[in-house]
Order: C-alpha cells, then sequence, then structure tokens
C-alpha cells in the first residue's frame, strides 16, 4: 500500500515537474474604423432653392455656397489623410 502511495506522489511530483507549454503571440487584424466622427454636413443654400428659382437666385446661392463647401471638403480631406 505504502509502494503505490509512493508511486502515485513520485508520478504527480513527476507531472508537476514538466515545463509548461511555451506561449506564443499571435497577432489577428481586427477592423476598425478609421474615421470615428465626421464633421457637420453644412446646409447649402442652393439645396434649399425652390424649382422655379431665376439663374441669379441660383448663381448667388452657389457664390454664397462656394467658401462652405471648401472648408467642409478641406475638413473631409484633412480627416482622410489622418487615415493614410
Amino acid at each position: 500500500m505504502k509502494a503505490i502511495t509512493l508511486l502515485m506522489a513520485g508520478a504527480l511530483l513527476a507531472a508537476c515537474a514538466t515545463a509548461p507549454p511555451l506561449l506564443r503571440e499571435v497577432r489577428v487584424p481586427v477592423y476598425t474604423p478609421c474615421i470615428k466622427g465626421a464633421p457637420e454636413r453644412p446646409v447649402f443654400a442652393a439645396r434649399t432653392l425652390a424649382p422655379d428659382a431665376s439663374d441669379g437666385e441660383k448663381i448667388l446661392a452657389i457664390a454664397r455656397d462656394l467658401p462652405l463647401h471648401l472648408r467642409y471638403e478641406a475638413q473631409l480631406e484633412a480627416l482622410l489623410a489622418g487615415c493614410l
């Protein structure tokens, strides 16, 4: 009986003496969106015109929208440039 107990204790000690398996680092690509938040889209005057607006009203609305459009476009390009 003592021999069996000693053999079992020896087997348990031998099992504890073996080296644990080595850990490996595995890199898995995970999709994350590049752009976290887009700038608020401005309300362009050309989109609020009535369908029967005159050509002069349309040209003036487009002229008023140009600075807004250029600023909005610059903000979007800056966001996209941060993704590269």
